[in-house]
């Protein structure tokens, strides 16, 4: 089976199915996992070249709408009749189910469904941790600058940040991608800062452009607010790695609550989960 994927999530998504070797093609922005470098690439993940993902003849592409702006790759597959599938999720339920509904399509059923119960198995766990905390760390979750974007209730962060013993200061507004005011963001005095600019690599966020800020300065003296830069690649694309920056994100807040965040024991564990024994 030939597989074309353009956007990241869903080239993650792959590679928890152990199915990375079907890849053909793949965006500019997917980076993980490392075999998959010397893939062709397909343009960035709003603008691809479906003169390029047609030559490759691909049995099945793998088409997302989380980021606007992608509607115009869904209804270039249409007009080229590419069989393609489109997945959108906004919620840890949504990943689990595209992930069951790639395995029926990949003949991967049995490999789809384990890493769903791993992911059911983690969240459960620290649900348990987090309804036991009885102070909660309020989170500010900033996807960009200027303007202020920031996740809303309809999004996966406000579930990630209460299972890792937070709230999301933004819960209280119905949409998924909320624009504000940095002076909006100082009114609701968050615990934490979580730096996660959407598109930019943490080693080029600034903590320093924060500092800067009218209201800066309140917020640290007053409630000690705290900045971490957190990666991009496990927060904001809707994959099964969202539970390791639930992980990571539980034990940056609250560390005497949850277990220490290891990251190469959560890569070598994905790969535990591609074994499947038939």
């Amino acid at each position: 089976m030939r597989i074309i994927s353009i956007c990241p999530s869903n080239t993650e998504l792959l590679h928890y199915l152990g199915l990375t070797s079907k890849l053909v093609g793949v965006d500019d922005f997917s980076d993980w996992p490392k075999s998959i470098e010397k893939l062709p690439r397909l343009g960035p993940d709003l603008s691809i070249d479906m003169d390029k993902v047609q030559s490759l003849a691909p049995d099945l592409v793998l088409a997302s709408l989380s980021v606007p702006g992608m509607e115009k790759n869904i209804a270039e597959l249409e007009r080229r009749s590419i069989p393609h599938v489109i997945y959108n999720p906004q919620s840890l339920s949504d990943i689990q189910n595209d992930l069951l509904d790639l395995g029926k399509r990949t003949d991967s059923l049995a490999k789809a469904t384990k890493v769903m119960e791993w992911m059911k198995n983690e969240i459960s766990q620290y649900e348990k941790i987090s309804n036991s905390i009885k102070k909660r760390k309020k989170v500010y979750f900033e996807w960009w600058p200027k303007p202020v974007f920031t996740p809303g209730k309809v999004n996966w962060l406000t579930e990630i940040a209460f299972l890792a013993g937070g709230e999301n200061v933004f819960q209280d507004v119905e949409l998924a991608s909320v624009q504000t005011s940095w002076e909006d963001v100082v009114s609701r005095m968050p615990d934490i800062i979580g730096m996660v600019w959407v598109g930019v690599k943490t080693e080029k966020m600034k903590i320093s452009h924060i500092h800067k800020r009218e209201g800066w300065d309140h917020l640290e003296t007053n409630l000690r607010t705290k900045i971490f830069k957190l990666e991009e690649s496990l927060f904001c694309r809707p994959s099964p790695r969202l539970i390791i920056g639930m992980k990571r994100l539980a034990a940056l807040i609250h560390p005497n609550h949850f277990p220490a965040f290891l990251p190469e024991e959560e890569e070598s564990y994905i790969e535990k989960l591609q074994v499947t024994r038939t």
